[in-house]
């Protein structure tokens, strides 16, 4: 039996999740144990400066690097504690997005955290920077989860639909035939807006269950402008971040609809930007949704997700995996392929010129 721990922290940068995965010689992994850990407020805020430019960046990414390495290698170590006398093969830790730019002449991404630190503090080998060699390689570098995805959620049933609602979308289509390719993309916002706008208006860091956007109207015009980014109808491998969907943009589209729009009519604006921008990049031939992350705790998403994509929407549970744990799985098991020198990304999802194996090792 072979053991393997995920840690990750996404584009909502409110908590690192990880998990400690057991995988048998033959099989897909099983879910052994979790741990969760809040972002302390102050790094927390000093991450969320790094996503955009600023002053002195390159000192503070340094520091925030360091401080996550050590926050990292702590909620690491809470999983070796409960592990009992197993020994850990690797640990794979996504690290936190600060920049991804993966077009242009000079394209790069940063994910901060470092597994010089991890290793170090836990003994045990660390597999960071898992988007940099598909980069090279000419992909977006994003999404990587689809490469999990197939591991465990593929059918000869269905055409699923992978939908993770973190601070970003991305979905991952599982064809019904599996000789077919995996395929997926980021489709634009999911909690990151609608979080940005509560944080404004509510002082609270996110809409709990959707009441809030429930509570208001939809403004089809606004709703409009913001459906008119060249994004949305940019056919994949795509991928985006904080870098591109954030408060400036935010502010853009509202300074463009004209008359003024209430502050609960746009947070039911921005729940449908992210339903309606999802379901109209599904193709046709998928059958049903299954939502992982963040946004599955959100009824009313839920619910416009199910409206507009006319398709049946459950959460990962229904397929045996916890939808809160699906990402921070996904790079345990990507670590584990990478430790054995096994490529782990689909250049049918990142449009990469071939598969890499995935991440830098640190050992300890």
């Amino acid at each position: 039996m072979t053991y393997a721990i995920g840690i990750m922290s996404g584009t909502s940068v409110d908590a690192v999740d990880a998990v400690l995965l057991e995988i048998p010689p033959d099989g897909n992994p099983v879910l052994r144990e979790t741990a969760t850990r809040d972002f302390p407020a102050e790094l927390r805020h000093t991450v969320l400066g790094l996503m955009t430019p600023g002053e002195n960046e390159i000192d503070q990414a340094c520091r925030v690097h360091v401080e996550l390495g050590k926050l990292y290698a702590e909620i690491a170590l809470d999983l070796v504690g409960r592990a009992g006398s197993v020994t850990i093969s690797v640990i794979g830790c996504h690290g936190q997005t600060v920049r991804h730019r993966p077009d242009g002449p000079h394209p790069f991404t940063l994910q901060l955290g470092s597994g010089a630190v991890i290793a170090g503090r836990t003994g045990i080998p660390t597999v960071t920077d898992f988007r940099s060699a598909d980069i090279a390689a000419g992909g977006q570098g994003a999404p990587f989860a689809p490469f999990f995805h197939r591991a465990v959620f593929s059918s000869d049933m269905s055409c699923r639909a992978i939908v993770n609602l973190g601070g970003i979308a991305n979905v991952t289509l599982l064809p019904r035939d599996r000789s077919e390719p995996v395929t997926g993309f980021d489709t634009g916002p999911a909690n990151c807006l609608m979080d940005l706008w509560t944080r404004r208006h509510l002082a609270k860091p996110f809409d709990e269950s959707g009441a809030w956007a429930a509570g208001g109207a939809l403004d089809e015009h606004l709703l409009g402008q913001m459906l008119a980014d060249p994004y949305f109808s940019r056919p994949p491998p795509k991928s985006t971040g904080r870098e591109y969907f954030n408060e400036a943009w935010l502010d853009r589209a509202l300074a463009g609809s004209g008359e003024p729009v209430s502050p609960a009519n746009v947070q039911a604006t921005l729940a449908m930007l992210t339903a309606r921008s999802i379901s109209g990049q599904l193709p046709p031939a998928v059958d049903a949704l299954y939502l992982c992350g963040g946004g599955c705790a959100n009824p009313h998403l839920r619910a416009l997700l199910g409206e507009e994509s006319g398709l049946p929407v459950d959460d990962t549970s229904a397929l045996g995996w916890p939808p809160e744990w699906i990402e921070a799985a996904a790079f345990g098991w990507m670590a584990l392929a990478t430790l054995h020198q096994s490529p782990s990304t689909l250049p049918s999802v990142t449009g990469a010129s071939r598969a890499t194996m995935a991440g830098a090792i640190h050992y300890p």
